[in-house]
């Protein structure tokens, strides 16, 4: 039996795939990127609501070890950061669901699920459309540019913080919810507690 890791671990996308079926995968986007398409068995607790699941993957994590992925390994560090804090043990993969899919391995989907942009996509969309209809609403109306200005600054917090407000906005959107045969919040709980 594999002992659980006494500290934050990152695996690379060959680490992770030769040891699959010895951790509890841990998927932690929103409901919809994890809809668009996750690990083989990964469960889905967003960064945001660890500390609900806090029991539940206590209790998981004394099975076995924890893998914590996301998108890029950007959240999913953040997430072994958060665990760690409450003495619980996780790896993180290192590029993400990202770098898993660019490798070759399989991605799984609920059955009718559909996939949303990638995040970091939706953030520059909605960002660069900010600054643009700033400037161009600033040429008839001078105070439009304050939102370019804004939108600028928010980026620069969000560099400097690590952190992206516009990104959990946009995550509650209603084409970021989750479609197909996904789990409930509860269920998943239920499933890493047992």
């Amino acid at each position: 039996m594999i002992t659980p890791m006494t500290s934050a671990t990152t695996l690379t996308t060959a680490q992770a795939a030769a040891r699959l079926d010895e951790f509890t995968v841990v998927d932690v986007r929103s409901p919809g990127e994890y809809a668009g398409g996750h690990l083989p068995g990964a469960h889905n607790v967003p960064l945001e609501r660890l500390d609900e699941a806090a029991d539940a993957l206590a209790a998981a994590a004394a099975r076995g070890p924890l893998l914590l992925v996301c998108a890029s390994g950007n959240r999913s560090a953040k997430g072994c950061a958060h665990l760690a804090a409450r003495d619980v043990a996780a790896a993180t993969l290192d590029g993400g669901t990202n770098a898993w899919a660019a490798a070759g391995h399989p991605v799984e989907r609920p059955a009718g699920a559909r996939t949303p942009w990638a995040m970091d996509r939706q953030v520059r969309l909605a960002a660069g459309s900010l600054v643009a209809a700033g400037f161009l609403a600033g040429r008839f109306w001078r105070p439009a540019h304050w939102l370019s200005g804004a939108v600028g600054a928010g980026l620069v917090f969000s560099g400097v913080t690590n952190t992206c407000g516009m990104a959990a906005a946009l995550a509650r959107l209603p084409h970021n919810r989750p479609t197909g045969e996904v789990a409930s919040f509860a269920e998943t709980l239920a499933r890493l507690a047992a």
